[in-house]
């Protein structure tokens, strides 16, 4: 229950403007989840997630390790191992140079992504499952991002 809850909780901060812990507390209980605050604050330390400003001068949650705070290492990985993406629904494949699609998926995983469920490499191909086909556009986009 407590990793859908965080997953939960990763999703909605990614789709709202949460400013509290009780607006993020009505969300989760929106979505089927009986929390108290207590349980939310918890979640909240456990996921590491801070409050940045977003471009309207509101307070709002984010997870950092999702807001480009990566690793120059694994960013550098992605932009010398791809070749390519298209999708298919809600699979993501991405075409590589031969012999690095096991790192690049390993740097995929490093990311983050939370819409990403997981991957599989091959030589040069990596399927990586998306939540939903809007999430997949919202990937290759994050992921055109960090490529330029």
């Amino acid at each position: 229950m407590k990793v859908e809850r965080h997953s939960k909780i990763v999703e909605l901060i990614g789709k709202h403007e949460i400013e509290t812990q009780e607006e993020l507390a009505e969300y989760l209980n929106q979505a089927g989840f009986q929390v108290t605050q207590a349980t939310v604050s918890r979640d909240i330390r456990e996921l590491k997630l801070t409050k940045v400003t977003s471009e309207n001068g509101k307070q709002r949650y984010m997870v950092m390790q999702n807001q480009g705070n990566f690793s120059d290492k694994y960013i550098r990985i992605l932009q010398d191992g791809f070749l390519s993406m298209d999708m298919a629904q809600n699979i993501l494949v991405i075409r590589t140079v031969s012999g690095m699609a096991m790192a690049v998926a390993a740097a995929l995983d490093a990311i983050h992504f939370h819409e990403i469920v997981g991957c599989i490499a091959g030589d040069d191909t990596i399927m990586c499952a998306v939540r939903s086909v809007d999430d997949t556009i919202l990937v290759m986009d994050k992921i055109r991002k960090l490529l330029h």
